[in-house]
């Protein structure tokens, strides 16, 4: 999912500047909900955004999501793929298909 060098890429420009002090998981969880806020503000108006604009705050959004997936120790890919697993239980394709329902209305 993500190559290790993203991952080496994030570590050193973090370790550069020695940020790590600021990277608790919890720190990291709150920058991912204000990254992600403003990614959702790009549409806030209307469906259209400038690309760049929705690029470069999904990027912060993916960017602080890795750096605490780094922090915790966990695999990006193995976690998404484990919970892909979880809910592909909770909406069996032939009753979840083209319906937009909680698992539970199924």
């Amino acid at each position: 999912m993500t190559d290790e060098s993203v991952i080496s890429a994030l570590r050193a420009f973090v370790a550069e500047r020695e940020w790590e002090q600021f990277h608790s998981p919890e720190n990291l969880a709150k920058s991912i909900a204000i990254e992600a806020g403003e990614l959702l503000e790009c549409f806030q108006w209307g469906g259209e955004s400038p690309p760049d604009r929705v690029r470069a705050e999904l990027a912060d959004v993916l960017t602080y999501c890795l750096l605490l997936a780094d922090r915790l120790g966990v695999d990006p890919a193995e976690i998404v793929l484990a919970k892909l697993s979880k809910t592909e239980e909770k909406y069996p394709v032939e009753k979840a298909r083209g319906r937009a329902v909680k698992y539970d209305e199924l």
